[in-house]
């Protein structure tokens, strides 16, 4: 339910264009690469553990996954910069030295990026100098730990300014190129931990494995793709730039903060539950459950945000060029899209997730029924605002995000503080959706949907029906596959799964057809 149609030749190559292609080959370039990143992702933190536990023991897997959880955390060293980045190369689309501008706040900014990062590779050295991880985290007898750690982060951390070329790439329309090339650095990085793992065996060199790759393609975007691509910032090289100021630099700082406590936020309401959950329920079988569910519920939270991603940029350009017409058409066909996606994954996993759970986990953990619908059916619920939340990021609006963010953190953390005593898991996941549903949706959401679209609560209430219909039917039709092919197993389940997504196959054919396409998009309220 995307348009379909391309832009025209001096639109797209010239300076007021952003890529070489049409919209529906670059947002369909980015789907396909995202969907390659979530296999790998998977691959990553799901496929790789029996070949380390074939060398390592449990006390070896779990520092290695404490080390790893590290190096994810480092991302919020970029302090909120690339969407900062990102909308200052778009508000420039609309100048008449765009190029120029782009390059010159490119390299001010390059500048701002290696000033933190020096600074903070300089306090992360002497901090695990002054308090070792294996000290801190109780890992005393495991070997080199304390220097896997330092590697980890200390190469996260280096690849860091990454971050600014990647949003140059996402502003000029080759989103779909840097995902692949980020792509193939992570399936070079997972053979090169087998092969770590198996020759040498140790946390140091797994971590070295991992963390060179990501390296090498930073070095390769920034020192040598990027400037290929965007022949500009060769010339603003070659220029005599001086050094941006302090006032300045603090000023950037200061207006990417919001964009930095989004992402605190996101982060903090990924891992606070699963934390809580730990802390507050003595149950660790329940313990167990939660952690299980709230693994496939991200799964598809991370879905339909990196569907939504594409978008961004996009909706970004139409914005900052105040082409309010095309901004509000795209909005409303992606925003269904993204809906849509989300509630037929739902659909799917609803009747088929407790035959999957069962074989993931040998029988050794029982399936927490209720659980898994609540969180299932907010992640289809929430689905639309996750679209609201990438379009705020990308259209500066800073002070929206900071105050909606921050405040559904605080509905989270309040609800989970009353109901997970009380009720368990079951409370986190009432927590999670309710903030999710309240402040992201009903909020977020209803803001930039009121600002984007002229019948936003018509848009609302088509998403709804959608989702309703969606989800039921996929539902329904999943029970009526589970009792006409009995029997338990990984080929009764693989079974299942193939006849329902045949069924799914032949109902959505029509689709194949431009009218039927058109007709549809003509229904979704703008």
């Amino acid at each position: 339910m995307t348009d379909t149609q391309t832009d025209a030749p001096g639109e797209a190559d010239g300076p007021k264009g952003i890529g070489g292609a049409g919209r529906a080959r670059r947002l369909i370039h980015g789907w396909s690469a995202n969907l390659v990143q979530i296999v790998l992702g998977l691959t990553q933190q799901l496929l790789l553990l029996p070949a380390f536990l074939r060398v390592w023991s449990s006390d070896l897997l779990a520092a290695w996954l404490v080390i790893y959880a590290a190096g994810g955390l480092v991302v919020v060293a970029d302090s909120g910069l690339q969407l900062r980045a990102i909308n200052r190369f778009l508000s420039f689309w609309s100048s008449a030295d765009s190029d120029g501008r782009t390059a010159r706040f490119y390299r001010a900014m390059q500048r701002i990026y290696l000033a933190i990062v020096a600074g903070l590779a300089a306090l992360l050295c002497a901090a695990i100098y002054v308090a070792p991880p294996s000290a801190v985290l109780g890992f005393h007898a495991t070997p080199t730990i304390d220097a896997a750690m330092l590697v980890m982060t200390l190469g996260m951390l280096l690849s860091v300014p990454g971050n600014l070329a990647a949003g140059l790439y996402r502003v000029r329309g080759r989103y779909g190129r840097l995902i692949w090339l980020q792509n193939a650095a992570l399936l070079l990085g997972q053979f090169a931990q087998l092969a770590a793992l198996f020759t040498s065996g140790t946390l140091l060199a797994v971590a070295a494995a991992f963390v060179s790759t990501q390296l090498l393609f930073t070095i390769f975007i920034v020192a040598f793709d990027a400037p290929r691509l965007f022949p500009f910032l060769r010339l603003a090289a070659r220029s005599s730039f001086k050094m941006p100021s302090w006032r300045w630099s603090i000023g950037q700082l200061g207006r990417a903060l919001p964009f930095a406590v989004t992402n605190v936020a996101e982060l903090a309401l990924v891992n606070l539950p699963v934390l809580l959950v730990s802390a507050l329920v003595t149950d660790r079988v329940a313990v167990a459950q939660w952690g299980l569910t709230r693994l496939i519920t991200g799964l598809v939270r991370a879905l339909c945000l990196l569907v939504a991603l594409p978008f961004g940029a996009e909706l970004g350009h139409d914005h900052a060029i105040g082409d309010k017409e095309r901004l509000r058409r795209h909005y409303a066909y992606g925003s269904a899209f993204v809906t849509g996606l989300a509630s037929l994954v739902v659909a799917g996993m609803l009747p088929f997730w407790p035959d999957f759970f069962a074989l993931w986990t040998h029988g050794s953990i029982p399936y927490d029924g209720p659980l898994a619908v609540i969180l299932l059916l907010g992640s289809a619920a929430v689905a639309p605002s996750l679209l609201a939340l990438v379009f705020a990021s990308h259209s500066n609006h800073g002070e929206l995000l900071i105050r909606t963010k921050g405040l559904q953190l605080v509905v989270f953390l309040a609800l989970s503080f009353a109901l997970i005593p009380s009720i368990g898991p079951l409370g986190a996941a009432a927590a999670v959706v309710a903030s999710d549903i309240l402040i992201q949706f009903g909020l977020l959401g209803w803001l930039i949907m009121r600002q984007t679209l002229r019948r936003p609560l018509r848009h609302i209430a088509f998403l709804l029906v959608m989702t309703a219909v969606i989800v039921a039917a996929g539902w329904m039709m999943g029970r009526e596959i589970n009792a006409l092919v009995p029997g338990s197993g990984l080929v009764n389940f693989v079974a299942e799964c193939a006849i329902w997504l045949i069924v799914v196959g032949v109902l959505a054919r029509p689709l194949l057809s431009a009218a039927v396409r058109d007709r549809l998009r003509a229904m979704v309220p703008t």
